[in-house]
């Protein structure tokens, strides 16, 4: 099973459809555990499958974030600095830097 933790995604489906959410884990029967510090907490992450994500950045693209490396290290993140780095991509993205 590939390791997602880390990853930028959008919600292509379901009540969130077009919000940002960061990979926090992936369980056992293959869905991802997303979080993006608000709505969905570190602690609560929500669980979708593959197919109702879009991928917008797998850390290979050019988003470098402390909080992301951390999470990919399986370090503590709060939600507070989830919440600022998902902000930092968003300002990129309209910006037109990603």
């Amino acid at each position: 099973m590939f390791d997602y933790t880390g990853w930028i995604v959008r919600s292509a489906a379901g009540h969130d459809k077009g919000e940002l959410f960061c990979v926090t884990g992936v369980d056992q029967d293959g869905s991802m555990l997303l979080a993006d510090g608000k709505r969905r907490k570190l602690a609560r992450p929500k669980r979708k499958k593959l197919g109702h994500v879009e991928m917008l950045d797998n850390g290979q693209r050019g988003f470098d974030h402390p909080v992301i490396h951390s999470l990919k290290q399986g370090e503590p993140v709060s939600d507070r600095a989830l919440r600022r780095a998902l902000a930092a991509f968003k300002e990129g993205i309209t910006l037109g830097e990603r």
